[in-house]
């Protein structure tokens, strides 16, 4: 016999824990297909500000508070001598200016169990093998964990199934993105970092001492540990023999800076990779359905916009579904596509910008405008859909000519 429910959210991440929870707020039936178990690793631990507004919304402000992440008020940014930061409470948009740096098999199991506590039907390793979306209601072909197969049919489908990307395989969405194909090589390690030496309530962002397109990242955490990555082009990452922790190592000891900060490192967890991580689909919405996060666009983890879009998009989205329920009439791609995209445009101009140098340029001037730093902090934050914010209303045009305008002084 066919299943049924109200709403069908494919993946327990981030996007469908908090659409779960915002949807079961309005007194909504959701079942979560999610294909792993919880807790499970999942790279992406610096959260934005904005995002803490998604999730006090969703009724999970406490259990995250709660959980003893690691405190996040702002980013550092350094190269070779150079070192700059931006705090997020001194900043353009109104709204929160702190978060956490989380382990994020911690946190996506707080979101997830938050989502069952108020009543999300959470099926874990069940897999979604086929979705038939022409008819009245979307209708998903599921095989559970003991590998029966089951069909459920939706009112409305939310594809929050992250890099699975499950909608966009099974309806021949995707679509390449215009970005350069790049990857990615890291690690949680035991940083052995001393007290006092290092803030660790803020991300680190080291630019390569002499590849400006190269980056890593370091992220601490509340217990003495970080998350350990560099991003760059493939080719540049195919360089370097051996097994990724060998790799990861030869490419960190590259930059003086970050390898005398963790010269008391313990390299105790293998490192893994992700490569051609950019992507992009045809449409973030068709016949009762809607991609949500990464399932529907993923840019570069550079300023770590990843889940605050991912949340964000389930914000939206479920706006629009119980519009719909009210009866009003619901224009999926002005009512849910374009915002969403007007934020991913944003966070897509300053990462261009940060790969060709120009946002480097700015960052790193001496010179500083307070007021244009606190516009640029916003966006830094996640507040890239406040348009009263010129970076966010013209964003590669406003990028550019600061970027002039830094080269003459």
């Amino acid at each position: 016999m066919k299943q049924t429910t109200d709403i069908l959210i494919i993946g327990a991440g981030p996007a469908g824990s908090i659409a779960a929870g915002l949807l079961r707020r309005a007194g909504r039936e959701v079942v979560v297909i999610e294909r792993e178990t919880f807790p499970r690793f999942s790279i992406g631990e610096s959260l934005l500000p904005q995002s803490m507004e998604y999730i006090e919304k969703a009724g999970f402000l406490q259990d995250v508070v709660e959980a003893g992440f690691q405190y996040k008020n702002g980013a550092a940014f350094v190269r070779g001598d150079e070192y700059t930061h931006f705090d997020f409470r001194d900043k353009f948009s109104a709204g929160w200016g702190t978060t956490y740096q989380v382990q994020r098999a911690t946190f996506d199991h707080v979101l997830a169990r938050g989502a069952e506590k108020a009543g999300a039907d959470i099926r874990y390793r069940h897999t979604v093998l086929a979705a038939d979306v022409t008819g009245m209601k979307p209708v998903l072909t599921v095989k559970d964990d003991n590998d029966h197969v089951y069909e459920i049919e939706a009112g409305f489908v939310l594809d929050a199934s992250g890099f699975g990307r499950t909608l966009p395989r099974l309806l021949d969405l995707e679509t390449p993105s215009n970005f350069p194909v790049r990857g990615a090589i890291f690690t949680h390690i035991e940083d052995g970092i001393p007290t006092g030496t290092f803030d660790r309530n803020k991300i680190r962002v080291t630019v390569h001492p002499e590849h400006c397109h190269v980056w890593y990242w370091l992220i601490p955490f509340s217990n003495g540990r970080c998350s350990l990555g560099v991003v760059a082009e493939s080719g540049f990452l195919e360089r370097y023999e051996g097994e990724h922790t060998e790799r990861l190592k030869a490419i960190v000891a590259e930059d003086a800076n970050l390898s005398a900060l963790l010269q008391n490192a313990v390299w105790d967890t293998p490192a893994r990779t992700l490569t051609g991580y950019a992507a992009n689909v045809k449409s973030l919405w068709g016949n009762r359905f809607a991609l949500l996060g990464n399932a529907g666009e993923f840019l570069d983890p550079v300023f770590s916009s990843g889940v605050t879009i991912a949340v964000k998009s389930a914000d939206l989205a479920v706006n629009a579904i119980l519009r719909e329920a009210a009866g009003e009439t619901v224009d999926w791609e002005a009512d849910y596509a374009i915002p969403l995209k007007k934020g991913v445009d944003t966070f897509r101009a300053f990462v261009t910008a940060w790969y060709d140098g120009r946002f480097q340029n700015i960052i790193f001037h001496k010179n500083k405008n307070a007021d244009i730093e606190r516009m640029i902090s916003s966006i830094l934050a996640g507040y890239a859909w406040d348009e009263k914010n010129p970076y966010v209303a013209k964003p590669e045009r406003r990028l550019s000519s600061l970027e002039e305008a830094c080269s003459l002084f």
